[in-house]
């Protein structure tokens, strides 16, 4: 089979470019020929097919790309053309390349899928918040990005997401969408209940190569860590306040806009490391040694490739109870929840997870089992093959 696999960058920046990434190398795996169309970004991963990319954004193509632009439009015509695919799968695309390559791929009679990292479908902003509360007003208001001025670059920023919202609505983006993917069941219902149809889609969690988990030691350190992006939406703050109250050692993995602030503010306390960005192979075995990992996330976590990881290798998870994180963790099996943004129910769980048993064989063992590429490769198949 060919597959066309599309998302707005090409490296691994997050969880979308992650799971693009690591498709790409499962669907080689198996024999199928893949392409890759994306925005040609000075970080990009190099790539055969570059030559097909549109150019970076420019403050000009702010106002043009979004809607689905002429480069854009030459260029993936021509990919198809040469290509000549099976399947379109569609990641993450809005405003770098814009839903009019799904309606291209669909009038040339191909499949397209689309696997949804966001809320970008029912939220101009993508994330259904607004002043740090879940928000779902553009579900029946479209004008509220206007009156709220929710997006960046404030009242422009505004009028684009609008227009963007309004050009490519829920009406037009099903016509040329086989099957959306989301991959938790708090995503398919954010978007059914801002007015999709619950036909067009499945849930189809993320994966993981196991390749990259085998053999974990289950030996714990004298800490617990943190693994992810240093800005405030994931809850780092609210992590730091409730571990400089405790006698436990954090460790933070990554980096963000953030991460000066905090690393000043809690200079003097020595229960918290901050140690930047790391890769795979630089922080696996940090997180393979922590007692557990806490993803304290402020706005609606998806599907969180921190705690599919984390899990894998045996870590077990304190999670907050937003979006699609619950779905991820057994509770008092494979780690615990609390509220999100509550710095004090937040540290009765860190004492509770840093003094509960967890078997962290079974752990691993059902994580690998729930997560497996080839189980995920097996479902995919036949979302591809229409059955």
């Amino acid at each position: 089979m060919k597959i066309l696999l599309a998302n707005k960058f090409y490296y691994r920046r997050g969880g979308d470019c992650i799971y693009t990434m690591d498709l790409e190398k499962l669907l080689e795996l198996h024999g199928h020929e893949v392409a890759v169309f994306s925005m040609d970004y000075t970080e990009n991963t190099e790539s055969p097919w570059k030559k097909y990319f549109p150019s970076n954004m420019s403050r000009l193509k702010a106002f043009t790309r979004p809607f689905g632009d002429a480069e854009v439009k030459t260029k993936f015509s021509q990919l198809l053309y040469d290509f000549k695919p099976d399947v379109v799968h569609l990641n993450n695309i809005h405003t770098q390349l814009s839903p009019v390559i799904a309606e291209i791929a669909h009038h040339k009679g191909i499949r397209v899928v689309w696997t949804l990292h966001d809320s970008k479908l029912v939220c101009p902003c993508y994330t259904c918040q607004r002043d740090g509360k879940w928000c779902e007003e553009c579900f029946t208001n479209k004008t509220a990005v206007i009156k709220h001025r929710c997006m960046p670059g404030s009242f422009p920023g505004a009028i684009i997401g609008f227009l963007e919202q309004k050009k490519w609505n829920k009406e037009r983006l099903e016509a040329c969408t086989d099957l959306f993917l989301p991959p938790s069941h708090f995503m398919a219902d954010v978007c059914i209940k801002g007015g999709y149809s619950k036909e067009k889609f499945k849930v189809l969690c993320n994966f993981i190569d196991v390749n990259k988990v085998q053999n974990p030691s289950f030996e714990k350190g004298d800490y617990y860590c943190y693994l992810g992006r240093v800005t405030s939406v994931k809850g780092i703050k609210t992590l730091c306040k409730a571990a400089a109250q405790l006698p436990f050692k954090l460790v933070v993995i990554g980096g963000g806009d953030l991460e000066n602030e905090l690393q000043n503010t809690y200079s003097a306390n020595s229960n918290i490391e901050f140690i930047g960005q790391k890769d795979w192979n630089e922080f696996r075995p940090i997180l393979e040694g922590a007692k557990f990992m806490v993803l304290p996330a402020e706005w609606s976590e998806n599907n969180p490739l921190t705690v599919i990881e984390s899990q894998s290798l045996g870590t077990p998870v304190l999670g907050a109870k937003i979006g699609g994180i619950p779905e991820l963790i057994e509770e008092g099996v494979s780690g615990m929840t609390f509220e999100s943004g509550n710095v004090e129910d937040l540290k009765v769980k860190i004492e509770l997870m840093w003094n509960a048993s967890f078997d962290y064989k079974a752990i691993a063992a059902n994580a690998v089992n729930r997560y497996s590429s080839e189980a995920y490769y097996g479902q995919l198949m036949k979302y591809y093959k229409g059955e």
